[in-house]
């Protein structure tokens, strides 16, 4: 690893998947919603359908993302429905994982 990818890693945080949707305006999109373990931060993904087919279909269970992409979760329901299936996710898998 070099130092600028050490140093990207260490500034990362580490999200994990809480939820999948479809699109509402377009059908052919699913959103995949990750969420810090506190479920206070999120960050969406958008995928198309078709790119769920194939040798490319495996969904990471958690990834490294900068801070500055990280949205707010404003809702405490939402927080705490998110900070459970973080804990749910972590117990059943791996960081490296793929669904």
């Amino acid at each position: 690893m070099t130092s600028d990818e050490t140093a990207a890693a260490e500034e990362s945080v580490r999200v994990w998947l809480v939820e999948r949707t479809y699109g509402d305006d377009e059908q052919n999109l699913i959103i995949l919603t990750y969420a810090t373990p506190e479920g206070d931060q999120d960050f969406r993904k958008e995928r198309a359908l078709t790119s769920f087919t194939g040798d490319h279909r495996e969904t990471p269970v958690s990834i490294a993302v900068a801070p500055d992409n990280l949205g707010t979760v404003d809702d405490a329901e939402t927080r705490e429905r998110y900070a459970t299936e973080v804990e749910r996710m972590q117990e059943k898998h791996e960081p490296d994982e793929s669904l």
